[in-house]
């Protein structure tokens, strides 16, 4: 995988930040009992529910490139959108404690 753009630009600023940053996304997202769609996948849904969007963009991007369809794209988004909705109608449920 191509190392991150914003990994990338701390190098010239930060070279031992810049190590430890590569170093983690190189484990990330190295071989392991999760393949590479299925936390590109993960990734889609934690950065949607942060609110970046330029990273929704581009991981949907090379999600397509790797032949995942929309529809799979879209199920992702639904399960991040009920799983953050739902953490918050949880919290919100401490206004009608006494």
């Amino acid at each position: 995988m191509e190392l991150l753009p914003f990994i990338a630009a701390i190098e010239d600023r930060d070279e031992k930040f810049f190590e430890l940053m590569k170093g983690l996304q190189e484990l990330v997202f190295s071989e392991s009992s999760l393949d590479i769609r299925t936390k590109l996948m993960i990734s889609l849904a934690v950065d949607a529910a942060v609110g970046a969007d330029k990273g929704v963009e581009s991981i949907s991007n090379t999600l397509r490139g790797m032949g995942v369809s929309d529809e799979q794209i879209a199920e992702v988004l639904r399960i991040t959108y009920f799983a953050k909705a739902n953490s918050i109608l949880g919290t919100s449920m401490a206004a009608f404690k006494k």
